[in-house]
Order: C-alpha cells, then sequence, then structure tokens
C-alpha cells in the first residue's frame, strides 16, 4: 500500500507539472482567438491569410523555445484555422520538448546544440512550405473556420451570456486543461509502472529499425519520449539519424491539445502519421549522407 501511494503521489506530481506550464500558454491564445473573433471580424482574418505564406518561417522559430508551449498554441490556432497546415507542421517538427535541458545537464558542446536545433528548425520550414504548397495544388487550402464553432462542437455555450472574451477563453481553456491533464496521468502512471527503461531497451535492441522506432517514441505525448531519444543520444546508443527523426516529432502535449480541440479524427490521424512519416524519412537521409552532429 505504502508503494502504491509512493507511485500515485509521484504520478500526480509530475502529471500537474506537466500540465501546468501549458495553461499560460492556451489561455493566451483562446484569448487572442476571441478578440480576433469578437474585435476585428473578416479583416483580421484575411490578414492573416495573407501572412500565411509566410508562417512556416515563424512557426519554426518559436517551436524551437524548449518545451511544448508553442505545440500546444499552434493545435488550438490550426483548429481555429487561424494558422495553415504548414506552419502546424513547422511548430511540431521544430518542438523539442525537454532536449534542450537534457542537453545542457549532460554538458554536450554547444555547437552541436546549435546544429541540432538549427536543423530541425530548417527541416520544419521546409516542410512547411511543401505541406502548404502541397494544399495549394490540391486546392484543399484550410477553409476558415472560426471560434464559435469551436465553442459549439465542445457545447461549452461560452458565447452566451455575459463575460465576452475573457469568459470563453477561460472556459476553453479549463476544458482542454482537464482532458490534458487526464491523459498525462494515464501516460504518467503507464510510464512509472513499465519504466523508461523500457523505452529505452526497445531502442537499443534493434539499431537496424532505430530510425522508426526512435520516431515510434518520439510520437508518446510526454516529456518522457524526448528525454530518453536525449539521453540515448549522449550515451551513444543512438546515431545522428535515429536522435533527429525522434525529436523531429516530438511535438509534446501539441498532440493531445491537436486531437482534443480539431475534431476531424481523420484530419488528426492524417496529421500525425506525416509527422511520424517525416521523422522517418529525415533520420534516413541523415544516416545516408553520414551526418554526425
Amino acid at each position: 500500500m505504502e508503494e502504491f501511494l509512493h507511485i500515485a503521489g509521484h504520478v500526480l506530481e509530475h502529471s500537474v507539472a506537466d500540465t501546468l506550464y501549458i495553461i499560460p500558454f492556451l489561455f493566451v491564445t483562446y484569448l487572442a482567438m476571441e478578440w480576433l473573433e469578437h474585435k476585428t471580424g473578416g479583416r483580421a482574418q484575411a490578414a492573416i491569410q495573407r501572412a500565411g505564406a509566410a508562417g512556416p518561417v515563424v512557426g519554426a522559430v518559436v517551436g524551437a523555445v524548449p518545451q511544448c508551449g508553442f505545440s500546444a498554441a499552434a493545435a488550438t490556432l490550426w483548429a481555429g484555422r487561424v494558422i495553415t497546415l504548414g506552419t502546424l507542421f513547422a511548430v511540431f517538427l521544430s518542438t523539442s520538448d525537454e532536449m534542450l535541458p537534457i542537453f545542457l545537464a549532460e554538458q554536450v558542446p554547444l555547437d552541436v546544440i546549435v546544429k541540432i536545433i538549427g536543423a530541425k528548425i530548417v527541416i520544419g520550414m521546409v516542410m512547411g512550405f511543401i505541406v502548404d504548397a502541397a494544399l495549394r495544388i490540391a486546392r484543399r487550402i484550410d477553409a476558415p473556420l472560426h471560434i464559435h464553432e469551436l465553442c459549439e462542437h465542445d457545447h461549452c455555450h461560452c458565447h452566451d451570456g455575459e463575460g465576452g472574451i475573457l469568459k470563453s477563453a477561460v472556459k476553453h481553456t479549463l476544458q482542454v486543461t482537464v482532458f490534458i491533464f487526464v491523459i498525462t496521468i494515464v501516460l504518467n502512471a503507464v510510464l512509472e509502472v513499465v519504466g523508461e527503461d523500457v523505452l529505452a531497451e526497445f531502442l537499443a535492441a534493434n539499431p537496424a529499425l532505430s530510425v522508426f522506432g526512435s520516431a515510434l517514441v518520439g510520437l508518446v505525448p510526454n516529456c518522457a519520449a524526448s528525454v530518453v531519444i536525449a539521453q540515448l543520444y549522449v550515451e551513444g546508443v543512438l546515431g545522428s539519424g535515429a536522435m533527429l527523426a525522434g525529436l523531429l516529432v516530438s511535438a509534446g502535449v501539441g498532440l493531445l491539445v491537436l486531437v482534443r480541440t480539431n475534431r476531424r479524427p481523420r484530419e488528426n490521424v492524417a496529421i500525425i502519421v506525416g509527422l511520424y512519416a517525416t521523422g522517418v524519412v529525415w533520420g534516413l537521409v541523415a544516416n545516408a549522407l553520414g551526418i554526425v552532429f
């Protein structure tokens, strides 16, 4: 019983910590979306769409900020069709979750860290432009979707009565935060029982398939994924290609927010599959070219 309480307390502590820092990103994002919807009307939306072509550049740069706050914000913005799908890909691919803290703690040379972050930013930009260009060619540009449609999906009635944009932003933030918290508890409980060592053994057991395995582990929407991948790279268990593949897809809770806010399962599956394929392809390219960071 004592051991169970210890594990439960540890899981709860980590789940709270993993969720708390996402709240400001979500709240500011929803507040901005509400303001655009209520105060500026079609003029702001038209301006954002005109600027959308440069979105992957901005997305790749801000996504490189440590942890996954911006990936969560980007998922919300794409669900409201404020940003393009290419911009979402750019943010997800450049996000490294816990990579930087691990590298700094392990005293990885600064030039190596800069090269890895730079590669992720460039790949994020390139893939973002490719995704947007492909959608334009296929004439599948994201249709405008207003914040009130997200409200209708959630049945939150946050536009009824008083409170305005602040009330709506708070309600959406709480709904998404509760969802993330519950899923994070489940993931942390599984990882606590199974152990991160199992992930490490899975990646180390098949060096020839390490790129595919690392990208698969990277899809786990929990900071443990990027921690394990970064640690194994530092220890020399994973090569540059496998490390790059795993960290490219480590969007953290951004994937959870995507599933929660975008109520189109087929689109979500397509994005996750596309993210995995992108990580694998670039990891294999790095191996084929003999790239060493």
